[in-house]
């Protein structure tokens, strides 16, 4: 017997039905999923002979999570908790067949079976609690009656995604397959010979100390938010209270919270990010990439080479001279022994890596490669100087890319000779954590060099956005304005740490004068030589931090920048007050107070400010995408969804109330963007 409504089909074989789910590419639980789960179940009710149920997905994966997208409207019928009552109220035993990802709401679905069998390279967690959100089907219910509170409350307030062998050794699954997934699952159904349904099991007891201590660890992992607050009650009262009753509770709060201005923000983020590395028109395949090539054995070079390297390229760590390239390779070594040591690379994976390094001190070694990334001094003529000479060493078909920070892609692909195969692939440091990368087309990026980048960054594991050619692309551009605005506020009346403590209380991670001593305040220095002589008379220059710099206080690295740095902990340094009273007095000018709101919403408006003009300019593609990189690169507090999204849902009126001052403090060189249409796209 066959049945099949499109997403979901069933097939009798012997004595098991197996029902799969195929609802490309990673199928998401729609409706039209639970539609046809319910419908498929109801017709293995009306059989006789069967002693059990595989349920299992196609593509790879098992459900990858809910549809996020019917989330900001009334979820309609069938809903999920009804599918996964009748996999409970089936009368033979159901066993969840898990590959690739079973996560969110298709983790849920499988906690309602009575087995579980995973693939060794399925993933599985409850990351609702990133989104904003608490599992709404049972998953803190069910469980911590299989993992216990403890466990479940690292598992969820955490947003945890765990690989199969870790969830066997949790009790969240009974068997990781070593051979045919299906075949495994059907023969442990037949096993299992009865129902054996989660909901009927007890929560193991649990010392109440370290059931608090856990509640504790996991609400500051879940950075206090809301959404951790609730799932961390509903997890505990899974161990008091009926399960029915903490089922109703536990739907209560997803119904409510699901709709609430941060769980909105989130999923605004989360559609964004996958929205950024789309390009209209572009419809060129990428090239195969094997082997790569990366220039400059630096901190910012090793890390790149390390996160090529861990996503399983061949790499050559090219340096002028041997002490720099061997330090260049013991910095790379130091990266993979770190993560082998926290278990985040195998013994296996970590000797692997290790053997497709291949240092060189030539450039001849880049000859054979299929991608060259120059990761060398921020300098425009040292930068050009090397594309020209490696033009003449790499094939033809070979991509040049450039990590260049802030520099003119397209003089460097002009100096290269072949302009169509440049791009740039800023990476943010550390380069092997960061998710952000701007992908940074010029002129004459052909196509398929484009759509190489992005697939590199996709295989990185990055979060990718595609930047047109300007001083400091999307991320750095928007940034300076806003750590230059914030100099501008310190310079009239406020304090570094009075307006870095607004800005962290408004959820940043860091304010932007600890972020530059963290940094290097040498490298914003060299770049404000760079354009001195281009720069306009009439804008403000602020120049304390020039005076810093000459006075050797370059940031964390030399004890002390804006901040004083004792034991490694930043402090409020009284020097630079009277630095600043200083050049107050030599300018003549007079200091006054900046309140702790202004500093805020001031700074702020500044960057929204900006972000209109990027887009005006066509250097970013769209405001999610602005979004995107402010919460992946430079601390944008994600539970409000970016700058844009904040300026757009909440901070509206604050931002257009304040532009006029902004305009003031800023002088004759301001522009004001269109952010009243800009915030408009965003539904503000």
């Amino acid at each position: 017997m066959e049945y099949g409504n499109g997403t979901v089909s069933l097939r009798i074989d012997g004595d098991v039905a197996t029902v799969v789910i195929d609802n490309p590419p990673v199928n998401a639980g729609s409706h039209d999923v639970r539609h046809g789960l319910l419908a498929a179940f109801a017709a293995i009710e009306g059989l006789a002979g069967l002693v059990g149920v595989v349920l299992c997905g196609a593509n790879g994966t098992f459900v990858a999570g809910s549809d996020l997208k019917e989330f900001g409207a009334p979820l309609g019928d069938p809903t999920l908790p009804a599918v996964i009552a009748a996999i409970e109220a089936l009368p033979v035993p159901v066993v969840a067949a898990l590959d690739g990802a079973a996560l969110g709401g298709g983790f849920e679905l499988s906690l309602a079976c009575d087995g579980r069998v995973a693939a060794p390279g399925a993933i599985l967690g409850l990351p609702e609690v990133g989104l904003g959100i608490v599992p709404g089907a049972g998953g803190t219910q069910r469980l911590p009656r299989l993992a216990g509170v403890p466990e479940a409350l690292k598992l969820i307030c955490g947003a945890r995604r765990i690989k199969a062998v870790e969830a066997l050794k949790l009790g969240l699954v009974d068997k990781v397959a070593d051979g045919d997934l299906r075949q495994e699952a059907a023969d442990f159904a037949r096993s299992l010979g009865a129902k054996r349904r989660v909901k009927d099991l007890q929560v193991p007891a649990v010392d109440a100390a370290e059931r608090e201590a856990a509640r504790r660890e996991a609400l500051k992992v879940g950075k206090n938010r809301p959404a951790a607050i609730e799932a961390a009650r509903l997890v505990e009262l899974s161990a008091s209270r009926p399960f029915a009753e903490g089922l109703a509770e536990e739907r209560r709060v997803f119904q409510e919270i699901r709709l609430s201005p941060e769980a909105v923000a989130l999923r605004h983020v989360f559609f964004a990010e996958r929205e950024a590395g789309r390009v209209n028109g572009l419809s060129a395949r990428p090239r195969r990439i094997d082997k790569v090539a990366v220039i400059g054995a630096g901190t910012m070079g090793a890390g790149i080479a390390y996160a090529l390297l861990r996503a399983g390229f061949a790499v050559t760590l090219v340096e002028r001279g041997a002490e720099a390239l061997a330090a260049g390779v013991r910095r790379v070594e130091d990266l993979i022994a770190g993560d082998a040591a926290k278990g985040r690379l195998s013994e296996a994976a970590a000797t692997d890596a290790s053997g497709r390094l291949s240092p060189s001190t030539e450039l001849s070694a880049c000859a054979r490669m299929d991608l060259v990334i120059e990761a060398i001094f921020e300098d425009m003529a040292i930068k050009s100087q090397l594309l020209g000479d490696l033009d003449a060493i790499i094939g033809p078909e070979t991509i040049l890319a450039s990590n260049t920070s802030y520099l003119d892609l397209d003089a460097l692909a002009a100096a290269s000779g072949r302009p169509d195969r440049v791009l740039g692939l800023h990476f943010f440091s550390p380069a092997h954590i960061m998710k952000l990368l701007e992908v940074v087309r010029g002129a004459r990026t052909s196509h398929e060099t484009l759509a190489t980048g992005l697939w590199l960054g996709r295989k990185l594991g990055k979060t990718a956005i595609v930047a047109g050619v300007g001083e400091g692309f999307v991320g750095n551009r928007l940034y300076a304005a806003y750590r230059g605005f914030a100099e501008m506020l310190v310079e009239d009346g406020a304090l570094p740490w009075q307006v870095d403590a607004a800005l962290e209380e408004f959820g940043m991670a860091m304010g932007p004068f600890a972020v530059s001593d963290l940094s290097g305040l040498d490298i914003a220095f060299a770049r404000r030589k760079r354009l001195a002589a281009t720069r306009d008379p009439a804008e403000r220059y602020v120049k304390l931090p020039d005076m810093l710099c000459e006075a050797g206080r370059l940031g964390r690295k030399t004890g002390a920048g804006w901040y004083i740095y004792e034991n490694g902990k930043r402090q409020p340094d009284p020097q630079v007050e009277q630095m600043l009273l200083a050049e107050a007095e030599a300018a003549g000018s007079e200091r006054r107070p900046v309140a702790d709101a202004a500093c805020r919403d001031l700074a702020l408006a500044a960057l929204v400010n900006e972000a209109a003009l990027v887009l005006e300019e066509g250097i970013a593609q769209r405001p999610g995408d602005i979004d995107v990189a402010f919460v992946n690169g430079y601390g944008f507090p994600r539970w409000r969804g970016g700058p844009l999204w904040w300026a757009a849902h909440e901070g509206r009126e604050a931002v257009l109330a304040a532009l006029p001052e902004v305009s003031k403090v800023v002088g004759p060189t301001f522009r004001r963007g269109k952010v009243e249409a800009m915030l408009d796209t965003l539904g503000g």
